[in-house]
Parts: C-alpha cells; sequence; structure tokens
C-alpha cells in the first residue's frame, strides 16, 4: 500500500495552507490550487465552487476530530476532561494555528446565510457536547464526578473554552507579555483591556479550579493541565491540521 498522498488530502492540505496564508474572505480557488500545486480546472472538476470546497474541508477537519476524539475514548474520564480542556489551549507562538482559526471565525460567520456551512458547524458544535456529557456520564458511572446536570455542564465548560480560544485570537494579538498589566476577576491578566496572548491557558486554568474541582467525587483526582495539553498534542507538529477545531 502506498504511503503516498491522495489527491483529495493534497487538495485539503492545500486548503488549509490557503486558509492561513489568506483567511477566508479573500481566498479564491486560484489561492487553494497555488497552495496545492494543483489546477484551478481540477479543482473545479472536483468541487463546483470555493463554498464546497470549503464545507468538503470542514468535514475533513471535524472527521479529524472524531478520530483525535476516539483516540482517547480508553482513557480514564479524568484524563479524558483534562485532555479536552487542554485541547484549547494555544500558546502565542503557534503563529499558525491562530491564524487558521481566524479563517475558522469567518467560516462561521456564514452559518446563518449558508446551511450546508451551517449544518457543519451544528456537527462540530454536537461533537464538542457531547464528548463532554459522554465524559461525565463516563465519570458519574465510575464515581470520578459527583451527579450532575451533565447536559447543562457540558454547555457551560464548550462555551467558555470556544469564547477563551476566539477572545484571544481576536483581541489578543500584538500584546507584549513584558507589559502585561492589571487582572480581572479570574486573575486572567490583561493589558489596556485586552487579553494577554495566553489568555486560553488562563482560562483553561479557571476551568479547573472553578468549573471542574467541583465536580469531583470525593478522593478523586484530575490530571495536571500540562498533562491534558500534551495529551492531545500532536506527536508531529505538521498535524497542525488535525486541530479541530477545534470549532
Amino acid at each position: 500500500m502506498s504511503d503516498q498522498p491522495s489527491a483529495a488530502d493534497e487538495i485539503m492540505d492545500g486548503v488549509y495552507r490557503a486558509l492561513r496564508a489568506h483567511g477566508y474572505a479573500e481566498l479564491t480557488m486560484q489561492d487553494i490550487a497555488d497552495e496545492c500545486s494543483k489546477s484551478k480546472s481540477l479543482l473545479h472538476y472536483h468541487y463546483d465552487t470555493k463554498e464546497d470546497l470549503l464545507v468538503a474541508f470542514l468535514d475533513r477537519v471535524i472527521s479529524d476530530s472524531e478520530r483525535r476524539i476516539a483516540a482517547h475514548a480508553d482513557s480514564s474520564p479524568s484524563e479524558r476532561l483534562a485532555g479536552f480542556i487542554g485541547w484549547f489551549v494555544f500558546e502565542p507562538d503557534a503563529v499558525d494555528r491562530e491564524a487558521f482559526h481566524i479563517a475558522l471565525l469567518e467560516l462561521r460567520t456564514q452559518g446563518p446565510f449558508n446551511e450546508p456551512i451551517r449544518e457543519q458547524l451544528t456537527r462540530s458544535d454536537r461533537l464538542l457536547r457531547g464528548t463532554v456529557v459522554d465524559i461525565l456520564e463516563s465519570g458519574i458511572e465510575e464515581g470520578v464526578f459527583r451527579d450532575v446536570d451533565v447536559e447543562e455542564t457540558a454547555a457551560l465548560l464548550v462555551a467558555t473554552l470556544d469564547g477563551a480560544r476566539t477572545r484571544q485570537i481576536t483581541l489578543s494579538g500584538g500584546v507584549d507579555t513584558a507589559e502585561r498589566g492589571g487582572s480581572d476577576a479570574l486573575g486572567i491578566a490583561e493589558t489596556a483591556g485586552h487579553p494577554e496572548p495566553t489568555y486560553t491557558r488562563a482560562v483553561a486554568e479557571a476551568a479547573f479550579r472553578r468549573l471542574v474541582e467541583p465536580l469531583l467525587a470525593e478522593g478523586a483526582e484530575l490530571p495536571s493541565l500540562e498533562a491534558g495539553i500534551a495529551a492531545m498534542t500532536p506527536v508531529d507538529a505538521d498535524e497542525d491540521n488535525d486541530e479541530s477545531e477545534d470549532e
């Protein structure tokens, strides 16, 4: 069996690189063709429009996320929850990842106007919330977590982490870490009203303290945030397009 990537894989990798480089609004089929070394006519042979190609890309990203989550299904509920929270953390030097998530934010704004994109975004939301629900239900059954409303808790945790990521990538760009100033009620440093470039880490740490630790049953322990981040980090740095979205 050949280890060479298929044409579909090469096209999707090209979409990923083009989105990082150009964002959604300025993206053209020619940009994607240039990034994957395919002809524009070949892209149009498989996909009628840029939107069709981006919907296929979203499908690929979410499917990658499903596989990544499934790969940790045999871990303990506490390890899985720590990994889920760590998945949303990225550092200020993760420039490519930030650019990619900015492009995904642009795609998300098309949801109200584009039904195929909205369907993929809905699928992504269900995956994230459903993953936390499954983790909590397993943890309750095993006596790791207290008996709580799992749907409500999952919605709150996902909204917190996703909101932190959105805030970091849209507001914190360019903040010099040496000039960080005050803090808010969660102890999250800010400068001139803008979150610092490690805002997702600070919110993840707060989520551990405020949302997760109160869930733990007596005697139960949760792995550290660092362990969670390490668990969900791809071994190969080139696998950044397995984000998932993380959407």
